[in-house]
């Protein structure tokens, strides 16, 4: 088994390797990633009952799974929250809010979850309730027929701000501790659960790109040892900095695996970040209000784009597809959300809200025409498409505007 493992994913490099980012030259194949032998060393071994492997509700593979995900939604600023689920102002997510965003026309869900302020720091053990209470909301998931994705989140740092030479021993020790806990309590559910390794991994260069691999190889160690239906399950590893350029450069293969075909790669989309993100303004540019063909306003020239629109984003999708998803690796977009301007009145918020409209639905149609799987970033409180203490509908506009870019049923 071990043979076919490193057979398979030293193809799987050299596939990667046939393609790389725009401007960037072909990347290179690079040797597979190996097993952190040090990761054991801090903490007692979690997998403590390894089941035999069962393939029972876990027929499909990554891409046939990629197939049924029509469009994704984070119950994000929540179970994430440093502080406790309801720290960031958003109640606890209840079966009545998933049932809410299947009805308006999600199919999947990315949940975000901070671990390590519930763990230990002597032992790495999470607490059981907590562990628990997880499982509860992936089964308000399982329950309404929704695809989950559990993941490792920003949760203090721990890992995505350590992707160092000198933090690499301990980070894979805490990797391993956690996802050998987290996989054996949801590892009965079929394969609407995915696990994803981390959120926003900090990896500039491939240097700090080969020591994320080995936390990803990590990640998919523990989960495929705790055994069960976690044999078969689909994992999902993130691309440095989840930032497509540097995905696309960087990312030269995947993690070994027991398993061919049950890996998807994860980035994030928030670009171009003047009209997405930027605040205010700064001595290198301005705040982009508009975006879009016809967007662009006759009276306020000083925030209009002078690039990063249409073309830009096709091209980051089309890159993706190239790289990834055209030899048969499935991408998931996990992210995605366009800032909503508060400083606008009248014409010109009109325009922004038209503008940012156009964006959702132009991001949807290019992820989903190029393979890659979409997931909205919602914050919820009061910036959040959906109420989340009455699950209703809140923001409309965005909602119309994020399914608008799907292909009719």
């Amino acid at each position: 088994m071990k043979t076919l493992s490193t057979l398979s994913a030293a193809l799987l490099a050299v596939m990667l390797a046939g393609c790389g980012s725009s401007g960037a030259g072909a990347v290179a194949a690079v040797p597979v990633a190996t097993t952190a032998r040090t990761a054991a060393a801090l903490y007692p071994s979690y997998n403590t009952n390894p089941a035999p492997a069962d393939a029972t509700g876990m027929s499909h593979n990554a891409q046939q799974i990629a197939a049924s995900i029509r469009i994704g939604w984070n119950v994000g600023n929540t179970m994430e929250a440093i502080g406790g689920e309801t720290a960031w102002e958003n109640p606890q997510v209840s079966n009545a809010l998933i049932q809410a965003v299947k009805k308006a026309g999600f199919n999947a869900i990315r949940l975000p979850v901070s671990w390590d302020q519930y763990a230990d720091q002597k032992t790495g053990q999470i607490s059981a309730t907590w562990l628990n209470r997880v499982k509860q909301v992936v089964q308000y998931c399982v329950d309404n027929d929704m695809y989950v994705l559990v993941n490792v989140h920003w949760d203090g740092g721990w890992l995505e701000r350590n992707v160092t030479s000198d933090k690499k021993d301990a980070v894979n020790a805490k990797q391993k501790a956690f996802w050998e806990q987290i996989a054996t309590t949801l590892r009965d559910f079929d394969e609407h659960v995915m696990f994803a390794s981390a959120n926003e991994p900090g990896a500039p260069n491939a240097s700090a790109a080969a020591i994320l691999m080995s936390y990803h190889q990590t990640f998919v160690d523990a989960v495929r040892a705790t055994g069960g239906r976690n044999a078969y399950r689909v994992l999902v590893v993130q691309g440095p900095d989840t930032d497509i350029d540097k995905t696309v450069k960087l990312m030269r293969t995947l993690p070994a695996d027991k398993l061919p075909g049950r890996m998807m790669a994860e980035i994030h989309f928030y670009g171009p970040y003047n009209f997405v993100m930027m605040e205010k303004e700064e001595t290198w540019g301005n705040p982009v209000y508009y975006w879009g063909a016809g967007n662009h306003s006759k009276t306020d020239a000083k925030h209009n784009p002078t690039g990063g629109e249409e073309v830009f984003v096709d091209a980051q999708f089309a890159n993706l597809k190239r790289k990834f998803v055209d030899k048969g690796i499935p991408v998931v977009l996990g992210e995605f959300s366009a800032m909503r301007r508060k400083n606008l009145t009248g014409d010109a918020l009109a325009l922004h809200l038209k503008s940012r409209n156009d964006y959702h639905t132009h991001v949807v149609k290019a992820a989903v025409a190029n393979g890659v799987l979409p997931f909205y970033w919602d914050v919820g409180v009061t910036d959040g498409i959906f109420d989340r203490k009455t699950t209703l509908v809140r923001d409309r506009q965005t909602l119309d505007a994020v399914m608008a870019g799907l292909p009719a049923k």
